[in-house]
Formats: C-alpha cells, sequence, structure tokens
C-alpha cells in the first residue's frame, strides 16, 4: 500500500508543479529549470527523490534509507507520472483514434 500512497502523491505533486495555474508566476519558464518543469518525466523524478527525502516524516509511506531507494522511487515516480500524465489529461481519459 506505501508504493500505492507514493505513486498517487507523486503523480498529484507533479501536476501541480508542472501545470497549476497557482504557480504560473512563479514557475521558470527557460533555462535548465523551466525544461525541467515542462517534462512530467523528468520532474517526476526529482519530485519522487524529495518524497522519499521526506517520508521519514509522513506515516503515508515510509521507506528503508539506504543508497538505492531514492534512485529507485525517483524511476518508479518518473515512469508513473508520465505514463499518468499520458493517460489522463484536463479532457479526461486521453484515447487516440486512427
Amino acid at each position: 500500500m506505501d508504493l500505492l500512497y507514493f505513486v498517487l502523491a507523486s503523480y498529484g505533486l507533479t501536476q501541480i508543479l508542472a501545470y497549476g495555474t497557482i504557480l504560473a508566476k512563479v514557475r521558470p519558464t527557460t533555462g535548465f529549470f523551466g525544461e525541467l518543469f515542462q517534462c512530467s518525466m523528468c520532474l517526476g523524478f526529482w519530485v519522487g527523490v524529495l518524497l522519499y527525502g521526506i517520508s521519514f516524516y509522513t506515516e503515508l509511506f515510509i521507506f528503508e534509507l539506504n543508497w538505492a531507494n531514492p534512485i529507485l522511487l525517483g524511476g518508479l515516480s518518473s515512469g508513473t507520472s508520465y505514463a499518468l500524465s499520458m493517460l489522463f489529461g484536463d479532457e479526461g481519459i486521453n484515447v487516440k483514434r486512427n
């Protein structure tokens, strides 16, 4: 259950950071950080690492302290944030028909 909560939290936080209108005025648009905030896969990785870092302060999910977990959880967050952002959009489920 910890992984499900982690995936949902990372997807939600990635979406808010990348697309939330409340952050539009402070979100970087150029340079390295501008590119980072335009890519849900890239931003998702760092959100996963951040969530790992704060996991000791929450009871929602707790992961063991070691060197591999931030990398693995960053990858999990990156992949699922990208997949879910491709699957769901503002209009609902994205379906492409030929």
